[in-house]
């Protein structure tokens, strides 16, 4: 898919909705588009339930307050969740997602400033490393340089 696909021109295709469950196979230029829109979301979301989490340690001895505190917990991570699918990132856990390349994930998790790690698709956030140690050592189709390259 070149960056121009999509009815109103350039760019289009990279912020393309997914349905739900259907995961998208990214190039680096497309995740690292994408992806300070999907920083800023998870920004917002962590914020929201900052407090919560704050509640729900003090009221941990009330039952009923405690409840109402898991009930907002769980609709916040659940639209944050939402948002990511829509994106078409694999949510892996709270704040941490993964860029499906077709041979591997680009793993994020919040709060970091970039797009720094890779992992295979059978490993796991252990087993990360270092985007710039992979880039230097294999040259992936899926970070070709080029906007407007197909693939």
């Amino acid at each position: 898919m070149s960056e121009s696909d999509g009815p109103h021109g350039h760019g289009d295709a990279v912020f393309a909705i997914q349905r739900p469950g259907q995961v998208r196979v990214f190039t680096l230029h497309e995740a690292e588009a994408i992806f300070p829109l999907l920083r800023f979301i998870t920004a917002q979301a962590h914020d929201e339930l900052a407090p919560v989490l704050e509640s729900m340690r003090t009221d941990m001895e009330n039952r009923a307050a405690l409840a109402r505190h898991e009930g907002h917990y769980e609709e916040i991570v659940q639209r944050w969740i939402n948002k990511m699918e829509r994106l078409g990132v694999v949510v892996s856990g709270l704040w941490l997602v993964d860029f499906d390349t077709g041979d591997g994930y680009l793993c994020w998790r919040y709060p970091e400033v970039a797009l720094g790690f890779y992992h295979g698709h059978d490993q796991g956030f252990g087993q990360r490393r270092p985007l710039s140690d992979l880039l230097q050592a294999h040259q992936p189709g899926w970070a070709a340089s080029g906007e407007g390259e197909e693939r």
